[in-house]
């Protein structure tokens, strides 16, 4: 493995910014929380393990500073949100280096992330000022009618780990946008990404107390407390589909608002019309970005026969060539994978593939040493029985599959309960858009291998979710829409 260790500039910068990490300022906690870098096993930190109680005092303080936040105008909001894209982007160092310690991405992505993530606290300061409303002509006459929206409320923020910033900021900025308070609760890998970044809202000048961070080991006591609370009326949660089911069954009770980014098998078909080079940088985009750690990944990859042995070679060349190690190396592609359980569920969903009779092309294989390392892997013929074909990956590892119909490709990348993205690759413009409109899912790159857009609405059909997040959707999602009736008398 090159790179064992990390750059010693960079490691040394980086111990700078961790302890620059705040602490949090709700002291009612049960223990704490230990947080490793997954590159070397190293602890780095430790975080309150909050309580209940705490969590509900969390809600408390946030309620009480969202509703005078509701009361400001658009334009200040928007100008605070701008100074945090200031702050956030002077910070970056901090902000990059501290993520890739906590959760291994490398560097160069880390610096990525911190760009993306800023951006949609910019995108939001823009559309707090372009809020929807209407007037309108009653159609009988005699009346206006007036439409306007209004804050949703207190809002209650779960993110993942996978993008420890930019997931916080996709639901922080549209929240503060619209006039809404915020208990965000983070996932205990990757905690201090969040902690730095709410920081940073404070000193852009978002008020005390508007913004509140929550760490806990006991996810599902803090959720059914927070969601039983008349208080909070919006939760936003990106995660898998079954711990999304729970929330939405949770916040049934009191018609909480709901926003859920789920699960994802996004599938990816080249057809025999591509452009090969084109094909094979977009599918590395798609299946390698963050190491396969992200919910669009390309999880599920259709070839049709006849490009298929050209593709998949060129595509096992540059998986073999990706340089793995430590990611605070700028030569780094690929650092390691979230935790120890992540490289048992790789090694487990390699060897049944291989044992259904998949053709094991590169890789497949932990790292020895230090860190959470797994090999950039690609698995050929990966038949329908294997596990794989079903679940969601979560790493470097490729499943490819050849197809010879149009047909065919359509109905196996349809065959699954998930509907988030999807890839198309072909010169054919009509048969790229034919085959991206039958799709099921909410979002399909054509030709190209990354789909995130603060601009774009991202999410998902079937049980990827329900909602939106990003574009003028996402501040829509914080929002209500009142509506007035105004009669009017003639007066001549």
């Amino acid at each position: 493995m090159a790179y064992e260790t990390a750059d010693p500039q960079l490691y040394a910068r980086s111990l700078e910014a961790l302890a620059a990490v705040p602490t949090s300022p709700l002291t009612g906690m049960d223990g704490t929380i230990a947080v490793t870098d997954p590159a070397t096993g190293e602890q780095i930190a430790t975080i309150p393990n909050h309580t209940v109680a705490t969590a509900l005092e969390a809600v408390s303080l946030a309620d009480a500073a969202g509703r005078a936040w509701a009361k400001t105008t658009p334009r200040h909001r928007s100008d605070v949100l701008h100074n945090a894209y200031a702050l956030l982007i002077e910070r970056r160092d901090d902000l990059a280096l501290v993520m890739s310690r906590e959760m291994g991405k490398t560097i160069t992505e880390s610096y990525a992330e911190v760009q993306y993530a800023a951006d949609y606290v910019r995108w939001f300061a823009e559309e707090a000022l372009r809020a929807g409303g209407s007037y309108r002509e009653a159609p009988a006459g005699g009346a206006t009618m007036l439409t306007t929206r209004a804050p949703v409320g207190l809002s209650v923020l779960i993110t993942p780990w996978n993008f420890p910033m930019a997931m916080a900021t996709r639901k922080i900025g549209p929240a503060l946008a619209a006039g809404c308070g915020c208990v965000v609760k983070p996932a205990t890998l990757t905690p201090l990404t969040t902690y730095l970044t709410v920081q940073l809202f404070e000193e852009a000048g978002v008020p005390e107390g508007l913004i509140q961070v929550i760490t806990t080991k006991s996810a599902s006591a803090f959720s059914e407390a927070v969601l039983a609370d008349e208080r909070v009326r919006k939760v936003s949660f990106t995660g898998s589909t079954p711990v999304g089911s729970t929330l939405m069954q949770l916040a049934a009770k009191n018609i909480i608002k709901s926003s859920m980014e789920l699960g994802g098998n996004a599938p990816l078909l080249v057809f025999d019309d591509a452009d090969l080079d084109r094909a094979i940088e977009g599918a590395m985009l798609a299946k390698m970005r963050n190491g396969g750690q992200t919910c669009v990944s390309a999880n599920r990859m259709f070839i049709q026969q006849g490009i298929a042995d050209d593709f998949i070679a060129g595509f096992t060349e540059r998986m073999a060539a990706l340089v793995q190690g430590n990611p605070l190396n700028r030569e780094v592609e690929l650092g390691p994978v979230v935790d120890d359980r992540a490289v048992q569920r790789l090694e487990h969903l390699v060897t049944d593939a291989v044992s259904h009779g998949a053709d094991l092309r590169t890789g497949g294989n932990a790292l020895p040493g230090a860190g959470t390392f797994f090999e950039a892997t690609v698995l050929d013929n990966v038949p329908v029985a294997a596990e794989i074909t079903t679940t969601e990956i979560f790493g470097p590892v490729a499943s490819i599959t050849r197809f010879q119909t149009q047909e065919e490709a359509i109905a196996k990348a349809n065959d699954t309960c998930f509907g988030l993205a999807a890839f198309v690759f072909s010169e054919n413009i009509d048969r790229a858009l034919n085959v991206s409109e039958a799709l099921e899912t909410g979002m399909v790159g054509i030709n190209q291998g990354l789909l995130s857009n603060v601009a774009a609405p991202f999410g998902g059909v079937k049980q990827s979710g329900i909602g939106r997040e990003g574009s003028s959707e996402g501040l829509e999602e914080y929002q209500e829409i009142r509506y007035f009736n105004l009669t009017r008398r003639e007066t001549f």
